[in-house]
């Protein structure tokens, strides 16, 4: 005959021992669904997804009806990621957007609608408010940011609101600004 405490004189140690077999057979359950690797290497980074940047926004300049830019980045720019969009209600427009990452391995997006400033900027940046602008070549930028937020920026070609928005530094927001800046608009076809 076994001896079994009362309930009432069970402490921590006893719920420890008790659940620890359960963590175990997690752990070995977990690990042959390859959903939990131990390294002790930390994060890397996988494979970048390629967009062709080119044939997207070619492809945008003919079905949407405002001018669209393709910005010449530097080569080691990466074009990862687009889509297209809608924003709703009172200044609204459809939406293009693609994205790079920088050689610094930060995330740039570039958007370009007909919408106004004031629809795109509550679409994308939400409740700030500008806090400064930008003089990049002839083109005035307005900045949105705020500390511990990503900044964008937003400028003004008539008729087409460009903002340009994410994690780079000053300087990858200066290339991406002045390259859409230089840009010519793509034939509409």
């Amino acid at each position: 005959m076994s001896y079994q405490k009362p309930r009432s004189q069970n402490d921590y140690k006893d719920l420890f021992w008790s659940l620890l077999p359960l963590v175990l057979i997690c752990l070995v359950i977990a690990g042959i669904a390859s959903q939990c690797t131990f390294t002790a290497k930390g994060p890397t980074q996988g494979q970048i997804p390629h967009l062709d940047v080119s044939s997207a926004l070619a492809e945008d300049a003919h079905n949407m009806h405002f001018p669209i830019r393709n910005p010449a980045v530097p080569g080691d720019w990466k074009p990862n990621s687009g889509s297209r969009d809608t924003i709703t209600g009172t200044g609204g427009g459809a939406v293009s957007t693609v994205g790079y990452i920088t050689p610094q391995g930060t995330y740039m997006q570039l958007t370009q609608t007909n919408a106004t400033e004031d629809a795109l900027a509550k679409k994308i940046v939400g409740t700030r408010y500008a806090t400064g602008t930008e003089q990049i070549g002839d083109r005035k930028w307005v900045v949105y940011g705020e500390p511990g937020t990503e900044p964008a920026w937003i400028t003004d070609f008539g008729d087409t609101r460009v903002l340009i928005k994410g994690a780079g530094n000053n300087a990858a927001f200066t290339t991406l600004a002045t390259a859409v800046g230089t840009a010519q608009p793509l034939p509409a076809k």
